[in-house]
């Protein structure tokens, strides 16, 4: 057995063996068993709250997990308070104990047995306070205590982020713990850190070095000969190297120390495809009685990284183009609240898309986002959250700057993280007139901010890179310096989405490099909203479809992947997030993200995954769509044929339909496609390829609604139809099992609208498809978005029965007056006038609705259907007159079913 293993062992076991396991640090959480009031309490904690109608809740707890979703505007954004009860041993009677937040959302005060313990500002790092001397100790462990948290996350001009396209979640969303540590104990005062501070200042393949830097505090009331040892202990328990150093410490003091660590012979390297982890182990010992008082444990990894203007990223002397995503904290239906192993998963799907980085986005996370990034060989960035603006104070500067050391103080040690970002598009909505003296002086300030935080970041750590995000205004940038100050420049980038030409990407990669030459490029940010439940084979911009949204990325990793001087490319989002102001097909969630809010993946996870995995790997696309329904293409031909994508990282892909083959395809740019004949009843779809002589598969199966074109025909009986008005979309309702189809003109024999046209804003140069509007009172947001405004008549030549008919209607015009959503990167308001609109609807020249107003039934922005049955005993079908009284009838969808 190695020696330096027998003597670890060997100091474990006489530490076991001779002293208490109490002697070192014990941590444990406090989740479980708070009680929670929503709203403020006067003069509490002090005041008596038997009158308050507390609720039980566990942590992580959030009180906006509903508010964000429903159709009032706005989310509570105020005062939360919780409350705990705890009892602490009497053996933590001579400990320092600490009471540990990883977050609370974003004003934090804490009281133990009624007392103020401390107060904490922002939402997004963690804080401690000791509180050893508020405590009742005792021995039978009956003795209560009462923690109190006051949370407030109402908007705070001093207090980042001011606005942002993400929902401000309150509460104590994150772990509690308690601490309890001997007195002599590594720094637990620094910024919530751990007090442990590494740095590899010279790696290769045949030399490391390591710095361990860091404090430790004699908190007693006497003298302390100690004894301080740092190890460096590889995967596999083994201590590689140890150094130990004797302290003579009086009573209170704290201790800085600097420990070097040189000639570490052929480390083992950290990469993506290796993240080889060692462990320092950093250990205080009392001189004299070898009582080992306190223990730290960090990850540490040996690599080596560059980013260079003209080539790109390198990791351990390789080139190495990183390609990854950003990512929000929140969840479908538990806000910001989730489970560490929420927040771990994600990570290992970004891995399984064969990702590289993640950009921490816009916010530090929780600790198990590094840890897990650590893990499993992912780069990454963190960043503060000064989103979109800044407050021309001293107190928001002071918090900006508490906030940013904070971050890297806390986040130091970890061997994925090799930048601090900061100033997320703060030019995007500057304030002041623009060209104002006033906007002059705003712009000084946010320069000095930056070159604030840039000093502070250059000086708390000179290995790692500085970058700024910013949108794609150049100039802007360029002027107010934000170009300069930090080392790398990350590029938020939308043409092809926010603007209509894909070119403009490149032209803007070129233009930076050219312009910037001396200055590595990143793409923070790049995406395209794909609502999962919408399809098109034509699609265009911000229609919002899986198939544009394939376009799309095609388009961006093909310019990414032609420059070399692109260091990095993160998409934005690793998964939908919550957006409260969002409306659009679903409404408080914004699309980008490849996953869906609860991480179903989308075409676009496949799409990358072809592209990146290195493993062989097929998949069906939009298996998600597993309910179909169109036309046959002919009363002889009982079949509807429609593009099916295969997404693949292999040369060829044949597709199977029910057992039989529809085609081989080669793969371009990972996608293989088809024209696949759907039946009627169950399609069974099955990819095939192979890969060194085996067989690699996917298969998924899709049930076919097959509808004749001719509604009369006795092969295919008509039973239902539902149509999208203004709409050249198929949307699947998963919850109803429906499929709503795109709108067509009457064709005679068949069915159709007569008259009208497609509703369009009056600015469509950001949003070029159906309504921006929140629609409330319904979940088919997709439908009623999109109208036929002047419509004359709806017809259905459908044979003699009972139908039941519903029409869908929603006045997309009004008088609310809303500011633009800053997310659409443009100015002002986006309202078309309101006017009075009044019509009738008669079903076979018997009337149904009579006077249909926008001042009366027909509420803007507002869902509202109306059901009916018809009766058809003739040849002439179904028709629908639309009668204008005033302005011009409309229609959103209609749906026919027939009833016998």
């Amino acid at each position: 057995m190695n020696k330096n293993v027998i003597v670890f062992l060997i100091g474990i076991l006489v530490g076991g063996l001779i002293y208490p396991a109490q002697a070192q640090r014990q941590i444990k959480s406090i989740n479980n068993t708070w009680d929670f009031y929503k709203g403020n309490i006067t003069d509490y904690p002090g005041s008596d709250d038997q009158t308050i109608k507390w609720e039980a809740v566990n942590i992580p707890h959030t009180w906006n997990a509903d508010d964000v979703m429903d159709d009032e505007p706005g989310y509570y954004r105020g005062v939360g308070w919780y409350k705990k009860k705890l009892y602490i041993p009497e053996n933590w009677k001579n400990k320092d104990v600490y009471v540990f937040f990883e977050g609370a959302a974003q004003v934090a005060e804490v009281f133990i047995n009624g007392k103020k313990v401390g107060q904490h500002i922002g939402s997004y790092n963690a804080f401690s306070f000791l509180v050893s001397t508020h405590l009742k100790f005792s021995a039978n462990g009956n003795t209560e205590n009462e923690i109190v948290v006051k949370v407030d996350n109402s908007h705070n001009e001093n207090i980042a982020p001011l606005s942002a396209d993400f929902t401000f979640f309150g509460g104590l969303y994150r772990d509690v713990y308690l601490i309890a540590a001997d007195r002599v104990h590594f720094d637990m005062d620094n910024h919530a850190s751990n007090g442990i501070f590494i740095t590899t200042p010279s790696v290769s393949v045949e030399n490391a070095e390591v710095n361990i830097n860091g404090s430790f505090l004699n908190n007693t009331s006497k003298k302390r000969n100690l004894l301080v040892t740092q190890q460096i202990i590889d995967a596999d328990g083994l201590i590689i190297q140890q150094q130990e150093k004797k302290y003579n410490t009086a009573a209170g003091q704290r201790v800085s120390f600097s420990e070097d660590f040189k000639n570490i012979k052929k480390p083992k390297l950290w990469s993506v495809d290796n993240p080889y982890l060692y462990n320092v182990v950093s250990i205080i010992t009392d001189s004299q009685t070898k009582e080992i008082l306190d223990e730290v444990t960090n990850p540490l990894g040996f690599r080596w990284f560059k980013f260079d203007a003209e080539k790109g990223f390198f990791l351990n002397g390789k080139p190495l183009k990183l390609i990854g995503t950003s990512r929000h904290q929140d969840f479908k239906n538990k806000g910001n609240a989730l489970t560490d192993a929420m927040h771990v998963r994600d990570v290992e799907l970004l891995k399984e898309m064969g990702g590289n980085f993640l950009r921490i986005a816009h916010y530090p996370q929780d600790p198990t986002v590094l840890e897990a990034c650590d893990r499993l060989g992912i780069l990454t960035s963190v960043e503060t959250p000064i989103v979109n603006r800044i407050t021309e104070t001293y107190d928001f500067a002071q918090n900006a700057k508490d906030m940013h050391l904070e971050m890297m103080r806390q986040n130091f040690n970890h061997p994925s993280l090799i930048i601090w970002a900061y100033m997320n598009e703060v030019l995007l909505r500057p304030r002041y007139e623009k060209d104002s003296e006033e906007q002059e002086a705003y712009f000084n300030k946010i320069t000095e901010l930056a070159q604030a935080l840039e000093d502070i970041t250059r000086k708390e750590d000179p290995y790692r890179y500085s970058m700024i995000p910013n949108h794609g205004n150049f100039d802007l940038y360029n002027k107010v310096k934000l170009t300069r100050i930090p080392q790398l420049v990350g590029w938020n980038l939308y043409p092809g989405w926010y603007s209509r030409d894909f070119s403009g990407f490149a032209e803007f990669l070129d233009k930076h490099h050219k312009e910037l030459a001396d200055k590595p490029l990143l793409i923070t940010e790049y995406g395209a909203d794909a609502d999962e439940r919408l399809h098109s084979f034509d699609p265009i911009r911000f229609d919002k479809t899986v198939e544009y949204t394939t376009i799309y990325h095609q388009e961006y990793l093909k310019a990414i992947t032609e420059r070399s001087f692109v260091a990095a490319a993160m998409i934005w989002n690793l998964a939908d997030f919550n957006s409260e102001t969002r409306a659009e097909t679903m409404p408080h969630i914004n699309n980008k993200g490849i996953l869906t809010v609860d991480r179903k993946p989308k075409d676009g996870y496949r799409f990358y995954q072809a592209n990146l995995l290195k493993t062989p790997y097929i998949q069906i696309g939009s298996r998600e769509w597993t309910f179909r329904s169109g036309f046959a293409d002919s009363e002889s031909n009982l079949t509807n044929t429609q593009p099916v994508q295969v997404f693949s990282n292999q040369e060829s892909v044949e597709l199977r339909l029910n057992g039989k083959s529809v085609g081989v395809a080669q793969t371009e740019q990972g996608i293989a496609r088809f024209k696949v004949p759907f039946v009627n009843g169950l399609n069974r779809l099955q990819a095939v390829s192979i890969n060194e002589g085996l067989e690699i598969t996917d298969q998924t199966d899709v049930y076919f609604k097959l509808i004749s074109p001719d509604l009369k025909s006795e092969i295919m009986p008509f039973e239902e139809m539902n149509v999208s008005l203004g709409d050249k979309r198929f949307f699947f309702d998963g919850l109803a099992h429906q499929m709503w189809l795109p709108e067509q003109e009457y064709r005679e024999g068949s069915w159709g609208y007569v008259g009208g046209k497609v509703f369009a804003m009056e600015d469509r140069s950001r949003q070029s498809y159906g309504s921006d509007k929140n629609i409330l009172g319904t979940d088919l947001d997709p439908v009623y978005e999109t109208q036929r405004t002047g419509i004359k008549q709806f017809k259905f030549d459908v044979p003699t029965g009972n139908y039941e008919i519903s029409l869908l209607f929603a006045e997309l015009l009004s008088n609310i007056e809303r500011e633009e959503l800053i997310y659409n990167l443009g100015n002002g308001t986006n309202n078309k006038e309101f006017k009075e609109r009044v019509f009738n609807v008669n079903i076979n020249g018997a009337s149904f609705l009579q006077d249909l107003s926008n001042s009366e039934y027909l509420i803007p922005e507002r869902a509202i259907s109306f059901k009916t049955s018809v009766f058809v005993n003739d040849e002439k079908g179904i028709i629908i007159d639309f009668i204008p009284v005033k302005g011009e009838a409309i229609l959103n969808g209609i749906q026919i079913r027939k009833i016998r």
